[in-house]
């Protein structure tokens, strides 16, 4: 599909929040949209999805065969899942913004695509005060950032509802421990680095455009319209915004 020479959409957006918030339901219920509705409704366009999960994942199954199969010590996580150095949790980051980079190199890629970024972090390894940083300049300067609120006891119970063993690589059936969760989760420094519902938060100078997608009566479960509704709201609360930053 030709881009819109209106450019009526995002060129990204970070999407974060806890652990079960709602993210890769919100995620899944915009890949399924009809295009023209994505981009009406939502500011959206074709959705490229960077989402740091997998990537953990591949470093987990990696440590367990470097174990196992070699008898050569673990590289990032020890044998409880807890990574080895907290700078493995920038270097994520810093992953996803160079997957990023590579997607712009294709002609056209913009405003066709609207990349989606997506990780959680607790205060524990830093919280998002540690992790934006370690996006670029030039993912900043064109993203909005989309934040699901929900507390802790509302991420823990959900994420022991979605947890399937079977599939513990499965973005939307993964899981932690109660243990883990308390450990990584519990404390969460959002309200604190972007205060209020919608505003603008600043890194190295860039104005960065940012909303909080409320999500404590869980409308990311079985309950599409209402989802439908507050997600074009707060989405189009953030298109405002990044209008006004120009």
């Amino acid at each position: 599909m030709p881009a819109d020479p209106s450019h009526d959409t995002l060129d990204a957006i970070v999407l974060v929040g806890r652990p079960a918030s709602g993210k890769s339901e919100i995620i899944d219920f915009l890949t399924r949209l009809p295009e023209r509705d994505r981009r009406r409704d939502y500011h959206l366009g074709m959705l490229d999805i960077l989402d740091d999960f997998p990537l953990l994942w591949t470093w987990f199954e990696e440590d367990a065969m470097l174990e196992r199969d070699f008898n050569r010590p673990r590289l990032h996580s020890d044998p409880d899942g807890y990574f080895l150095h907290n700078d493995l949790w920038r270097l994520l980051v810093r992953r996803l913004d160079l997957e990023y980079t590579k997607r712009l190199r294709q002609p056209g890629y913009h405003p066709v695509h609207t990349t989606l970024v997506e990780f959680s972090r607790g205060a524990e390894h830093g919280g998002y005060a540690a992790a934006f940083p370690h996006l670029s300049d030039e993912l900043l300067g064109r993203a909005g950032v989309v934040y699901v609120r929900v507390s802790y006891e509302e991420s823990l119970r959900k994420n022991r509802r979605r947890f399937n063993p079977d599939r513990p690589d499965s973005i939307l059936e993964h899981g932690l421990s109660d243990e883990k969760m308390e450990r990584l989760y519990r404390e969460d420094d959002w309200s604190t680095f972007a205060p209020g519902d919608s505003g603008f938060f600043e890194v190295r100078s860039q104005d960065v455009p940012f909303v909080v997608f409320e999500n404590q009566d869980d409308v990311t479960t079985g309950r599409p319209d209402l989802l439908a509704g507050r997600l074009k709201d707060t989405l189009g609360t953030l298109w405002e915004l990044h209008s006004r930053r120009g």
